[in-house]
């Protein structure tokens, strides 16, 4: 398994967050998401958004914690990156 999140430091909603990303594929990611009950709607192109208050959780389950720069270097080098596109969050 090869999963990852960064430290819940991105505001939203009343909230921070983190992301949790796969290096190997998104299968690999939606699958640990559901086992953690993440909501599909959670789910940002090529990241799930994961509120602080279940960071620990993810870890608990098995992802490993790596700071921003970190998370978004893997994911590039597993060419799983999704640039935005105009009209999506």
């Amino acid at each position: 398994m090869a999963l990852y999140i960064d430290p819940p430091a991105w505001p939203g909603h009343g909230r921070l967050w983190s992301h949790l990303i796969s290096d190997v594929s998104f299968d690999e990611l939606h699958a640990f998401a559901a086992r953690l009950g993440a909501p599909g709607r959670a789910f940002d192109g090529d990241h799930y958004d994961i509120p602080a208050d279940r960071y620990a959780d993810a870890i608990a389950a098995g992802a490993v914690p790596v700071r921003s720069r970190e998370l978004v270097r893997r994911l590039h080098t597993a060419g799983l990156r999704r640039r935005k596109t105009p009209g999506r969050r």
